[in-house]
């Protein structure tokens, strides 16, 4: 099988935001407690937290830490994780069906997010919480002081504010699933209602109103549009959520991307409708704030207790080559999608999992979303590709190579991110660099495997590891590589 990636310095898509590379933690499951947080682990600092996963968090440079849900939000009141802690209510978590003992809230999780070195994407609660709810919200959080919350936060230990400049009008508000759902239109008039008062209470911050939850939803794309009539010139960015799994099908699987590329692609088209009908000049962006691997299938009922183990899935090879797919998608609409939270950081669902008491891992999928977060930040570039297509039972035809090219002018450096999606098929790749001038590989990395269901754990941490491989010399600006069967390859180049 053969490739070509033809790549010209002045074909720019757009920039990429730094909140592409976003992640999640929400009150769910053991993301929070024994995750970020075990109070007596060997790694514990003075707050509790575990500095095991905050060492790895650093690692993957996330920009955004979106917070505190997900589905825990609609039934969430934020003053119960405020104050001391023996005075905090233990509440039933509706949601998950799980017990909330609120020892951690936003203060927390604001030290939390420092020592990480993140920042906080907040969330206000748009199912049993109210419009004012989530004005005192933001007041509590940004406001410098002088007022009755502001005050209060000085007076729970922080006396300056958080700055949180990023907020989800609330949670997938269109999933009957969700406590308090709402119609579009009657979601798109309490959002307005909303975000008039978070603004008026700090203007300086972003807001994400919610769009559809995922592309089977009945109400999509239609929820989107009502709710972007509602509030269009108020809001920054519209969220919209997807989950992919494999039903036994590896070649759908690997072609999830497919499916996503889709679903941008008509965002953005209801977007501009709204906008051409709102005769408006301001461009909407989307947040896909939650999207990932997850095998949904599995989930099973629990009884009510603090922290079970629920969502917890232990990803494989292939289920890595996925993500790096569903990364490279989100790069290649960089020009509107500005922010992307992968779904979720600790143990539920997560590139890293914790064991209480003892270690923590990075499971495979952690890899590709460390090397998008650390090499895929500049302009991303639109190549001409010239590759096989390959034949799914579920999208028909799409490529079998799939790949994205950033360019970092302040450094000179190239890179370039290709899956090869073919199960039996190595792929001799021939990149094409003249328009750089002379340039040089520095550095090329792969993650392959024979065993396409090899998993990482506590034990064997890693069994999926990307490798660093020889680099090639290119002649007259062109390189050829050979890409392996089902591997996620980072190329990096940058001028002699």
């Amino acid at each position: 099988m053969k490739c070509k990636i033809s790549i010209v310095k002045d074909f720019a898509l757009g920039t990429v935001d730094d909140a592409l590379f976003s992640s999640f933690i929400e009150h769910l499951g053991r993301a929070v407690y024994t995750g970020i947080y075990e109070p007596g682990h060997p790694s514990a600092d003075e707050q509790g937290f575990r500095t095991d996963v905050i060492n790895m968090v650093k690692d993957l440079h996330v920009s955004l830490v979106r917070y505190p849900g997900g589905n825990f939000l609609s039934g969430y009141n934020w003053r119960d994780g405020i104050g001391p802690r023996e005075r905090r209510p233990v509440r039933l978590d509706r949601a998950w069906h799980t017990i909330e003992t609120n020892e951690v809230g936003i203060d927390e999780f604001y030290d939390w997010a420092q020592k990480a070195g993140t920042g906080i994407m907040g969330a206000v609660n748009m199912g049993t919480g109210s419009p004012q709810d989530a004005g005192d919200l933001v007041e509590y959080c940004n406001f410098p002081g002088g007022t009755y919350w502001s005050d209060l936060r000085a007076r729970n230990g922080h006396s300056a504010p958080f700055g949180i400049k990023t907020w989800c009008v609330g949670n997938e508000m269109d999933g009957p699933w969700q406590i308090g759902h709402l119609s579009a239109d009657d979601y798109g008039k309490k959002a307005l209602e909303a975000a008039k008062i978070m603004k008026w209470t700090d203007d300086s911050i972003k807001l994400v109103v919610c769009g559809s939850a995922t592309t089977s939803m009945p109400t999509y794309p239609e929820w989107d549009r009502t709710v972007l009539e509602h509030t269009y010139e108020l809001v920054d960015y519209i969220s919209i959520h997807r989950y992919y799994e494999n039903y036994g099908n590896d070649d759908d699987f690997l072609a999830s991307f497919f499916d996503m590329d889709d679903f941008i692609k008509t965002s953005c088209a209801t977007c501009d409708y709204v906008k051409a009908v709102k005769r408006s000049k301001k461009t909407m962006y989307l947040s896909f704030d939650e999207w990932n691997v997850w095998y949904q299938q599995k989930m099973q009922p629990h009884p009510w207790e603090k922290a079970p183990r629920i969502l917890e899935d232990h990803y494989s090879l292939l289920d890595a080559l996925v993500v790096g797919g569903l990364a490279i998608t989100l790069l290649n609409h960089a020009d509107r999608v500005k922010i992307a939270c992968l779904a979720q950081l600790v143990n539920v669902i997560a590139p890293v999992f914790t064991e209480p008491g003892k270690g923590a891992y990075r499971q495979a999928i952690y890899w590709p979303f460390r090397d998008v977060s650390v090499y895929g930040r500049g302009t991303v570039l639109t190549p001409v590709v010239r590759t096989e297509k390959k034949l799914t039972e579920k999208y028909g035809e799409v490529p079998a190579v799939i790949s994205s090219v950033v360019y970092d002018e302040s450094s000179g450096e190239l890179t370039v991110f290709v899956l090869n999606t073919s199960r039996t098929d190595a792929c001799v790749t021939e990149l094409d660099l003249a328009s750089f001038g002379t340039m040089q590989m520095f550095l090329r990395t792969e993650l392959s495997g024979d065993d396409l269901e090899a998993k990482n754990s506590l034990e064997q941490p890693d069994v999926v590891k990307p490798v660093v491989l020889p680099v090639e010399q290119g002649d007259a600006g062109l390189f050829t590589v050979q890409l392996k069967k089902a591997s996620w390859n980072v190329l990096r180049f940058k001028k002699q």
